[in-house]
């Protein structure tokens, strides 16, 4: 005899409006580009269902249709938690489905700023690894031959010797934890990325409090008028501040 025991049904997640602060760059009867936080989740789990982008949207947007299902409302493409910057909404299925098929066809441009450990190698460069979940720890993703296909392109801004770099990326496709994965393949993991980086090293030298990524620029075609549209999200203090350490770090150093 053969004896199953099933898992109990799991609660259901109840999101409501919450009065959050939120920073919008713009808004219409269409849209809403937000301009999120660092320590910010975008939609709600069933350990975190208060204070997220969703929580906020939904108190901020009374015209905030239910387009994506009653967790995601509106949201067509995420950040992580701990990466800031500039993210768009949908408040209607008309613009719902136009955003998610610039997306699925790599129409929207997306620029990232990002520091990491390590001297990239080269000025510039493409990484086109694909990616796939990790097959034993779940909460990471890795790069494999059965994985999705994944392309990152990338520049160098700056480097303070072999300490970090400063890096613009350009993510050609959407994968989870795509620029994140793609660092760590060059050995050069974000700093203060918990998952994949050396997070308790970077608190330590550089009081870092989350991974150093940013979206700063994001460009789309409006939904209902075809216009051309690009926002920017401005450098965080905390990036600034981590940017500075580094710097005042590898001068001490000589």
């Amino acid at each position: 005899m053969v004896e199953v025991e099933l898992p109990e049904k799991p609660p259901e997640i109840s999101v409501q409006p919450e009065e959050v602060e939120l920073k919008i760059l713009y808004e219409d009867r269409d849209i809403v580009v937000v301009d999120k936080s660092g320590d910010m989740l975008v939609h709600p789990l069933p350990s975190k269902t208060s204070g997220t982008l969703v929580n906020a949207l939904l108190y901020h947007c009374s015209d905030l249709q239910g387009v994506g299902g009653k967790l995601r409302p509106g949201i067509v493409h995420r950040l992580d938690k701990e990466t800031s910057g500039v993210m768009v909404v949908a408040k209607n299925d008309l613009a719902h489905q136009s955003l998610s098929k610039q997306f699925k066809d790599r129409l929207v441009k997306k620029t990232y700023i990002l520091l990491v450990r390590g001297s990239v190698k080269g000025d510039a460069g493409v990484i086109d690894l694909p990616i796939v979940r990790h097959p034993i720890l779940r909460v990471k993703m890795t790069v494999s031959e059965q994985g999705k296909e994944a392309i990152t392109e990338y520049k160098v801004l700056k480097r303070f010797k072999d300490v970090a770099t400063l890096l613009s990326a350009f993510p050609k496709t959407g994968r989870t934890h795509q620029i994140r994965v793609h660092m760590k393949s060059l050995g050069c993991p974000i700093m203060g990325d918990k998952i994949y980086g050396r997070y308790k090293e970077d608190e330590a030298l550089f009081g870092v409090k989350r991974q150093m990524l940013h979206a700063l620029k994001l460009g789309f075609f409006h939904p209902r008028t075809g216009e051309w549209l690009e926002f920017v999200s401005p450098l965080p203090e905390d990036f600034k501040e981590a940017i500075r350490k580094v710097y005042e770090h590898t001068r001490e150093r000589g």
